[in-house]
């Protein structure tokens, strides 16, 4: 099983950015597809993003695309989330999973990382 490590989170004024990174302990970490997924008081976690294993695909939530981009470094078994023009709803903790599936579906993912808190100020 996959241990993941999120860090980067913190608290940003709307508009501003912010980088989550998410480091993964396995030798096979290229193998993996990799996605963020977040979880705001009160609601259900979802999806915000996946990439492939080789990172030749991702996708992302409508609620994030083009302000947030999914990215990876094989080399170092960390995988990013740069989120722009953050907004007050963003707020939320993210978490990073894993999947050895090619589809880049919801539900593919585990492997939960304990999250990183993300809160954007109106």
């Amino acid at each position: 099983q996959v241990q993941l490590v999120e860090s980067g989170g913190g608290l940003v004024q709307a508009g501003g950015s912010l980088r989550l990174s998410c480091a993964a302990s396995t030798r096979t970490f290229r193998s993996y597809a990799m996605g963020w997924f977040r979880q705001a008081p009160g609601k259900e976690r979802e999806f915000v993003a996946a990439i492939s294993s080789n990172g030749g695909r991702s996708r992302y939530a409508d609620s994030v695309k083009g302000r947030f981009t999914i990215s990876r470094d094989n080399a170092k078994n960390t995988v990013y989330l740069q989120m722009n023009s953050l907004k007050p709803e963003d707020t939320a903790v993210y978490y990073c999973a894993s999947s050895t599936l090619v589809t880049l579906q919801e539900t593919d993912f585990g492997s939960w990382g304990q999250g990183t808190q993300v809160t954007v100020s109106s």
